[in-house]
């Protein structure tokens, strides 16, 4: 019966398309402090939250409506490139920075090296990147910054955090082996 309740739930939950490029009679604006919601009319395409800090005070429809159709051309043109290219700061470089406008912290490259440790409220995950500690609310802030973008995380030793992984595409064959691919072989006591 579980599985049946998790099948029934996946239908209720479906993934929104993607935002395009609109106008303004297509959304609608709204905006909750620094940030801007833009909403589409048209039910099933995902909300946008623009970080736009103390400017958006004086901004108008249009102008956030720019920022928001600006933000997607941005993104396509990256797609148009073809080659999917990642760019990583060098060891010893600041990896994040301080948004103050959008008071948040952000990336300034796009891939990030990251410690997770469960130091955080009642044992809550922290992610640290490089010394600065960011609570998973703080993480999440920061991965916004990519929203519409896609993902993969690879779990290494802290010590192997520089080197590039080698990917085996394949399924774990049991539990134990990817607790060891994750820890290292159990040592004998």
């Amino acid at each position: 019966m579980a599985s049946l309740e998790r099948s029934e739930h996946r239908l209720l939950v479906m993934r929104l398309r993607k935002p395009h490029p609109a106008s303004l009679e297509e959304v609608k604006i709204t905006r909750s402090g620094d940030e801007a919601i833009v909403e589409f009319v048209e039910p099933g395409i995902a909300v946008t939250h623009l970080q736009l800090g103390p400017l958006l005070r004086s901004m108008t429809d249009r102008e956030i409506l720019d920022c928001f159709n600006d933000s997607l051309g941005d993104h396509a043109e990256v797609i148009e490139q073809g080659e999917n290219v990642v760019v990583e700061v060098p060891a010893g470089g600041r990896q994040i920075e301080y948004f103050e406008p959008g008071r948040q912290w952000a990336p300034r490259a796009s891939l990030l090296r990251c410690v997770i440790d469960d130091g955080g409220p009642r044992g809550e995950a922290v992610v640290h990147i490089d010394d600065i500690e960011l609570s998973l609310a703080d993480f999440g802030r920061l991965l916004c910054t990519f929203a519409g973008w896609g993902m993969r995380i690879a779990f290494v030793p802290e010590e192997r955090l520089h080197d590039e992984p080698r990917v085996e595409i394949g399924e774990p064959d049991d539990r134990r082996e990817a607790a060891e691919r994750r820890t290292g072989p159990a040592r004998p006591r």
